[in-house]
């Protein structure tokens, strides 16, 4: 019983957490932004989701490694469980080392004059957020697999 509630909770923290990123993906693309609606709308992203989301990105991690250590008999569920929380950390790192500095930035500036080199940090922004979908897709989709 207690390895089917975390097993839940863990599916569903990493669906919606996944998700998320999945949602910014599909509708944040900054490509034909203004700057001033750039600096605006990673802003409003930054005061909304920062709060929920690395703490959903925590526990999903801390609850797939328990699913992992639960399932240890069964040493191929555990593997695939692993792997995927190696998937959540991939994403969780390049967000605490790469893209939360980059917002730390943008929530400095004034979106009537953004810096002039504000496009070449919306740029990195952008890459290392696919990046981390990507690691976060996979991570999910082994946590499904896991199950």
């Amino acid at each position: 019983m207690l390895l089917t509630v975390i097993r839940g909770a863990d599916l569903l923290l990493g669906a919606l957490l996944t998700g998320a990123m999945f949602g910014v993906w599909l509708s944040f693309n900054p490509a034909r932004l203004s700057p001033t609606a750039y600096v605006l709308q990673q802003q409003q992203g930054v005061r909304t989701l920062h709060p929920p989301l690395p703490i959903m990105g925590g526990m999903t991690i801390l609850l797939t490694l328990i699913s992992a250590w639960l399932t240890w008999p069964d040493r191929v569920q555990s593997a695939v469980l692993l792997v995927g929380a190696l998937g959540y950390i991939v994403a969780g790192l390049i967000t605490r080392l790469i893209n939360m500095p980059i917002n730390s930035r943008v929530m400095t500036w004034s979106a009537e004059a953004p810096p002039a080199n504000w496009g070449r940090f919306r740029d990195r922004w952008w890459y290392w957020h696919r990046v981390r979908t990507a690691a976060a897709v996979c991570g999910l989709c082994l946590l499904i697999a896991g199950d």
